[in-house]
């Protein structure tokens, strides 16, 4: 029983049990009084009565405070599915409240970390596998070193190496190490140069840039921004077919630069959209395609490092990641060289 739920605050309720066990003591006393009662039993029936009342009245109020109490034992054990009931609206009711929202955030965050840990071991186990078949097989003599045994156990260090480097990118987001330093790049020698590197992969695909206009200027952090669009192409690169192409385009959207990458692989489901852009979701239907499930968040949080915003748009054919930065009108456009110019 709540009965004073409805009052909006603890004070006013408190007034209010005070007000309600004088006056029904008041009024036992009177009609005790009037009947001839004597007043040795009047008083303590009154008394009584009154306790009953207090506690009738007090338990609703206190009852949250009880449930927080037993919720936050359980928290302790690792138990964050114990929320509080929260009808009142004074500041009980409010505490009650954000006492749930800290249980459901909790939650989310040991859900996540436990993801992590199934994750991060999962991704590292299967390289490791297989290098360590390799060298057994190696070292036992059953085959020799020849070049493409070679190419597959640096193809295996290399996903180690990246699945390290990307998880020490999201360990610098989750501990707010990460400061930019923007300055304003031209775009497109700036595409030019991640594309040139993305060129240096074994991915059997072509690399289109378009940029309009010629001089466009984006500014932000080159590094950061390097970082975005490498993802980005790596992640479109995987999922193109061979001799598939990989097209970028940049250009000047309402008070911001935006970045489009194009694949012609499967797409991605209307579904999975959201998804992609989480840790460890590698979308499709699940096949390794070498990927650690990483690149998509990361430019995610490059995104967002800057005040912008990515998603995947509809498209035909295809995959269409766009992300937007915001672009201060004030930059004037950056010289661009004269070979950039021919």
């Amino acid at each position: 029983m709540r009965p004073l739920d409805g009052f909006s605050s603890i004070k006013l309720k408190l007034g209010v049990l005070v007000a309600a066990t004088v006056a029904l003591t008041a009024v036992l006393a009177t009609v005790a009084t009037e009947r001839g009662v004597s007043p040795w039993l009047t008083v303590p029936v009154s008394v009584a009565v009154a306790l009953v009342l207090t506690q009738v009245l007090a338990r609703g109020m206190t009852s949250p405070l009880r449930e927080m109490t037993a919720a936050a034992r359980a928290m302790a054990t690792g138990d964050y599915t114990n929320f509080v009931t929260a009808t009142s609206n004074d500041e009980v009711g409010e505490l009650a409240r954000s006492f749930n929202s800290m249980a459901f955030d909790l939650a989310l965050v040991d859900r996540q970390r436990r993801d992590l840990v199934a994750n991060v071991s999962h991704e590292l186990r299967t390289p490791v596998s297989a290098l360590r078949a390799l060298l057994e097989n190696l070292v036992d003599g059953v085959v020799k070193p020849d070049a493409d045994r070679l190419q597959v156990a640096l193809s295996q260090t290399e996903r180690l190496g990246r699945l390290v480097s990307d998880l020490l990118d999201l360990s610098r987001l989750d501990a707010g190490l990460t400061q930019l330093s923007p300055t304003s790049l031209a775009v497109r020698p700036f595409l030019q140069d991640v594309v040139q590197e993305a060129r240096l992969g074994d991915r059997p695909v072509r690399y289109l840039v378009e940029v309009d206009p010629f001089d466009l200027v984006i500014h932000g952090d080159r590094a950061r921004l390097h970082q975005l669009l490498a993802n980005l192409l790596d992640n479109a690169a995987r999922h193109s077919p061979t001799d598939g192409t990989v097209r970028v385009r940049a250009y000047r959207g309402v008070g911001c630069i935006v970045i489009e990458v194009a694949d012609q692989g499967p797409g991605i489901p209307v579904e999975e959209r959201e998804a992609v852009f989480e840790r460890f979701t590698t979308g499709g239907d699940g096949d390794n395609d070498g990927g650690t499930g990483l690149g998509l968040a990361i430019a995610r949080w490059v995104t967002e490092l800057h005040g912008g915003s990515i998603e995947v748009v509809d498209r035909p054919k295809g995959a269409l990641i766009r992300a937007r930065i915001p672009h201060p009108e004030s930059v004037q456009p950056a010289p661009v060289p004269e070979e950039q110019q021919a």
